[in-house]
């Protein structure tokens, strides 16, 4: 019997780990609106509690939403990057194929009138 980890067969792990990924970043970043909404809560003595706890919840709001967008941002300049990159591999790739189909019929005709050289000069 063995113990331990075991990816899945049909490669759920990467999906699972990039959840993952997602879920603990996002709460890093709530987490740190939290602390910057305290300090901010803090360096305003004067407000009321019922204020400052009012103000700590707006902060908190539109910093999760800007970093929201920022996400989003992020994601959309990925897949257009993806795109691009995977647009030029196909470029590329295509060229090298017409390049080696190239080459092959060139020394398949070098060959080919080689032999026929040989085969002239032979008789």
């Amino acid at each position: 019997m063995t113990h331990g980890w075991h990816p899945a067969p049909d490669g759920r792990e990467g999906v699972l780990a990039a959840e993952a990924e997602g879920y603990l970043l996002a709460r890093v970043h709530r987490e740190r609106a939290h602390r910057e909404a305290e300090d901010l809560c803090a360096r305003l003595p004067w407000l009321t509690t019922a204020q400052a706890d009012d103000l700590a919840h707006h902060y908190i709001r539109q910093r999760n939403h800007l970093t929201r967008l920022m996400f989003q941002d992020t994601l959309r300049r990925a897949a257009e990057l993806r795109q691009e990159y995977e647009s030029r591999y196909a470029d590329l790739r295509r060229d090298l194929l017409r390049r080696h189909a190239a080459f092959a019929s060139a020394v398949l005709a070098c060959s080919a009138g080689v032999g026929a050289a040989v085969g002239l000069f032979a008789r």
